[in-house]
């Protein structure tokens, strides 16, 4: 038997040492040489220690208050589209900053706390230890947590019920908050508005019950004010632009309810649309997907901007290859393919939008997606 197997304990020895024993045990047989070591507080209750840890319980409790306050902010402040110069507008406009600001802070508050925490509780202790290469022995396990529970007993948390009471606050309110945070954004209920909720229509169709009316596509000219419809001689061969909805009847934003609806057939998730127009060489060789035959009108196509992955914004066309591609998580899709993926996560055929040239010499909506925009799971009907 080696000097280094001599100075390993049976099981027996190991199930009879105490935990100071084991400690030592388990630093020297991991090559550990405690150079310096030292008690942050050797008189329990003094001053100084509970000024520490009071620090410690002030800055958990400013998390835990900033995690209500984000959660407050989240479930009832104003979250909702709202106009410029209408009463909601400062609270719709702060929503996301407040959120930011509250829910940040509470984040920084625990990393303060932990950091004063090494530095006020845990002895300091400097150590110089040998690396090795292997897996754990049983022995290795055994020591190891001897040396954790010797961390918490000597750091002196567990009698700190201040400290403890704080830290529960704290911690439990920044992960309730950020529980709901994550399972509210998912949340939404498809069936609210019935026949009407913008999940079974966008802006391209007319809603049950409402007169029908021509929808143009109007270029996004980056002023919600000014309204500027779409010829087929406006676009290049080659050539892409996004599109949005427009009536007649949504004005030109002389009024607030021209203005509201306006910027609800900007700001609608399902209403951007590429329009693209292929080559003339490109577009004689296009493949349609059956049903949609009719959807382009000449050289033009029309598909939704919204990624039937994850629904992210697929807002570059490269025009040598025809190809769409989203940034978010590098899809691809195939425009001379009815937008079928051919690269990347995405599944399905981006949407493609119906359209045709009215008697004015415009280019219009000729109907509705017939298929879901972005994500199908999102909008399939049970």
């Amino acid at each position: 038997m080696s000097g280094a197997d001599k100075d390993v304990p049976t099981q027996d020895e190991l199930e009879q040492m105490s935990n100071d024993e084991l400690v030592k045990l388990g630093t020297n047989l991991d090559g550990v040489e405690i150079i310096h070591r030292s008690e942050r507080y050797p008189e329990p209750g003094s001053k100084v220690e509970k000024r520490a840890e009071r620090q410690v319980a002030i800055w958990f409790t400013v998390s835990g208050i900033s995690a209500i306050a984000c959660f407050i902010i989240f479930i009832w402040n104003h979250w909702e589209f709202a106009l410029p110069g209408s009463a909601d507008y400062w609270r719709y406009t702060l929503n996301t900053p407040l959120l930011g600001i509250t829910f940040g802070l509470s984040v920084l508050s625990i990393g303060i706390a932990l950091v004063l925490i090494t530095k006020k509780f845990l002895p300091a202790e400097i150590a110089v230890q040998d690396r090795h290469d292997g897996g754990s022995s049983e022995l290795d396990k055994k020591t190891i947590v001897a040396e954790l529970v010797d961390s918490g007993t000597t750091s002196t948390l567990g009698r700190r019920k201040m400290l403890i009471g704080s830290a529960v606050f704290g911690l439990g309110a920044f992960a309730f908050t950020g529980l709901i945070a994550f399972v509210g954004g998912l949340i939404k209920n498809p069936w609210a508005e019935g026949d009407n909720s913008p999940l079974w229509h966008s802006g391209w169709s007319t809603l049950p019950g409402q007169p029908k009316e021509t929808v143009y596509l109007r270029r996004d000219t980056g002023d919600p004010w000014r309204v500027a419809l779409v010829r087929p001689e406006d676009l290049d061969a080659g050539a892409m632009e996004t599109v949005f909805p427009w009536r007649v009847s949504d004005g030109y934003g002389a009024d607030e309810h021209s203005r509201h609806k306006l910027l609800e057939g900007l700001r609608q998730v399902r209403n951007p649309v590429m329009l693209i127009r292929l080559r003339p060489e490109d577009a004689k060789n296009a493949v349609k997907r059956r049903g949609q035959e009719s959807f382009n009108y000449g050289d033009y196509f029309a598909y939704t901007k919204v990624c039937s992955h994850l629904g992210c914004p697929t807002s570059l066309y490269e025009q040598r290859t025809n190809r769409i591609l989203c940034p978010c998580h590098q899809s691809q899709f195939d425009a001379l393919q009815y937008a079928k993926p051919v690269f990347g996560p995405a599944a399905r055929a981006l949407a493609q939008l119906p359209i045709t040239v009215n008697n004015e010499g415009y280019l219009v909506a000729a109907g509705d997606f017939i298929e879901p925009v972005g994500p199908a799971f999102w909008e399939r009907r049970s």
